[in-house]
């Protein structure tokens, strides 16, 4: 497909050999022309990699400036991208350098870093744009700008800071933007910001949902969930997991019955404060606490190995949010579990998911 030895071996030690069906359409395109591109993508396709892989072979290393930049909506998915993309240039000959811009960071510590040579900068929109005002870096050398996962950007409000860092960069080449929806504030910024001529790309629900993941549904009365979720835990063993809430108190709420029963778990919700957020993700990512229980923005991003099974105590309100939440186990071709907690009346929404995501529900008793 044109991509580079150094890189191909990057990828193979992650185990990434097959490309993904976003992968197997956007690289041809964004390798050869690079010209402005629109992806309906959803999390899970393997977009990291359909847009990091052309961004890494357009740099050139002997240049200092910042050659792309890449905004996504949070913290937890801008370092997600980042390390990905150091994980591809582990055998490049010639080192590129990643910087990641983003709030709960410390503020002189990202300046200083900006003095080093920075080839690509990966940011959330409002921490950039503080450093912009700052006079701490110049985006007048970028070629490339990504835009990842914009529905969800403008979901959390930063219309008029993305509005604003495509009015910085208006001298770049080529605007790459995916989402796993377009609503009408997306197609705004595509009008705005875009060429008339993009190529686009949609990848249809049956090619998103990872085939190592099987899916299940338990029906299950609302006062008896919490006792019904902590029954499948005992009987995991070892085996680590994230357990998704449709809310932040849901989930403050499960993490105390939880714990009350003796479970090792910790709670991620929007609410807490970034240090605290970052703090919970690390103890988990080392095995401190077995379980984790999430809700949906807050665990944007996470990327832990080896987690064998996802539960939903509570179903998500958009269908996207199933397959990103399902996405964090299977990976790497390791199997997992999707398991739903649903009450009698949700049976349907079951139905309308298999149906539009191509998947196969098992019920469990």
């Amino acid at each position: 497909m044109g991509v580079r030895d150094d890189l191909i071996l990057g990828l193979e030690e992650l185990g990434i050999k097959t490309p993904t069906a976003i992968q197997q359409e956007a690289l041809p395109f964004l390798l050869t022309e690079g010209a402005d591109f629109i992806a309906q993508a959803q999390t899970g396709t393997g977009k990291t990699a359909a847009f990091g892989i052309p961004v890494l072979m357009q740099v050139n290393p002997k240049f200092r400036g910042i050659q792309a930049l890449i905004i996504a909506p949070t913290r937890e998915l801008a370092k997600q991208i980042a390390k990905q993309l150091f994980r591809f240039t582990k055998h490049c000959t010639e080192k590129i350098f990643v910087e990641v811009l983003t709030g709960g960071d410390h503020f002189d510590r990202q300046c200083a870093a900006l003095q080093r040579p920075t080839h690509i900068v990966v940011a959330t929109p409002g921490r950039l744009l503080d450093l912009l005002d700052r006079k701490a870096l110049t985006l007048s050398s970028v070629k490339t700008l990504v835009l990842d996962e914009a529905d969800e950007m403008l979901t959390l409000g930063f219309r008029k800071e993305v509005a604003r860092i495509c009015e910085i960069t208006q001298s770049r080449q080529a605007t790459w933007l995916f989402s796993a929806t377009i609503p009408d504030g997306v197609r705004r910024l595509i009008t705005d910001y875009m060429s008339p001529q993009a190529h686009t790309l949609k990848i249809d629900q049956a090619h998103v949902v990872n085939r190592d993941i099987a899916h299940r549904f338990i029906v299950v009365r609302e006062k008896e969930k919490t006792a019904r979720v902590a029954e499948f835990l005992k009987h995991q063993g070892a085996d680590r997991g994230v357990i998704f809430c449709r809310t932040k108190s849901g989930a403050n709420t499960l993490s105390e019955e939880l714990a009350a029963l003796g479970y090792p778990v910790d709670v991620l919700q929007g609410d807490l404060p970034q240090l605290e957020r970052d703090k919970v993700l690390r103890s988990f990512k080392k095995g401190r606490f077995q379980f984790l229980i999430a809700t949906d923005v807050a665990a944007r991003g996470i990327d832990v190995e080896g987690l064998a099974f996802v539960i939903h105590h509570q179903l998500p309100d958009q269908m996207d949010y199933y397959t990103h939440r399902s996405g964090r186990t299977g990976r790497a071709g390791r199997k997992g579990v999707s398991i739903a907690f649903i009450g009698h009346e949700e049976k349907t929404v079951i139905t309308r998911l298999a149906r539009e995501l191509g998947l196969n529900f098992m019920e469990m008793r």
